[in-house]
């Protein structure tokens, strides 16, 4: 192999190699800025999950809506802020309502029941509201310091 050729092959082979350091180069900035773009995506849902919670634990605490309502949404929004969440003590009554609950008419299924079964589901739903009442409106409680820390979490690590 003549010297010429030699340096003529070294001079691609490092072309080649400062062309592929250059795309690698693009696709780690383009994998970066994907998980930004994934990170806020997910603070912003969290963030209306949280102002979501704030509503329906102050309209629980103010009656302004069933507790076993409130307590089904605020079980949905706590998992998808955090599956684990419902796991805590202070928020497990949201799961305990929704086990309680789930076989329930709702809806259109609710709508098709005679007034005798609507009647019969009411009681069973105002009995098990009644007997979690207080531990309900506590977690709701919680609820609200909760998205309190959530918020001063997030100011301190921005």
């Amino acid at each position: 192999m003549s010297p010429v050729m030699a340096w003529g092959l070294l001079a691609v082979a490092i072309l080649v190699v400062v062309g592929l350091s250059l795309y690698a180069l693009r696709l780690w900035r383009e994998v970066k800025r994907r998980e930004a773009f994934k990170r806020d995506e997910i603070n912003r849902a969290n963030q209306q999950c949280l102002e979501s919670l704030d509503a329906i634990a102050k309209a629980m605490l103010d009656d302004q809506v069933d507790l076993t309502e409130g307590a089904l949404r605020c079980k949905v929004l706590l998992e998808i802020i955090d599956p684990d969440l419902t796991d805590q003590d202070r928020f497990r009554v949201f799961a305990e309502t929704y086990a309680r609950t789930s076989h329930l008419h709702t809806h259109s299924s609710r709508l098709a029941l005679s007034p005798r079964d609507r009647m019969k589901e009411d009681r069973e739903r105002l009995a098990i509201e009644s007997e979690l009442d207080a531990t309900i409106r506590e977690a709701a409680r919680e609820i609200l310091a909760f998205r309190a820390n959530w918020l001063s979490r997030e100011v301190n690590t921005s």
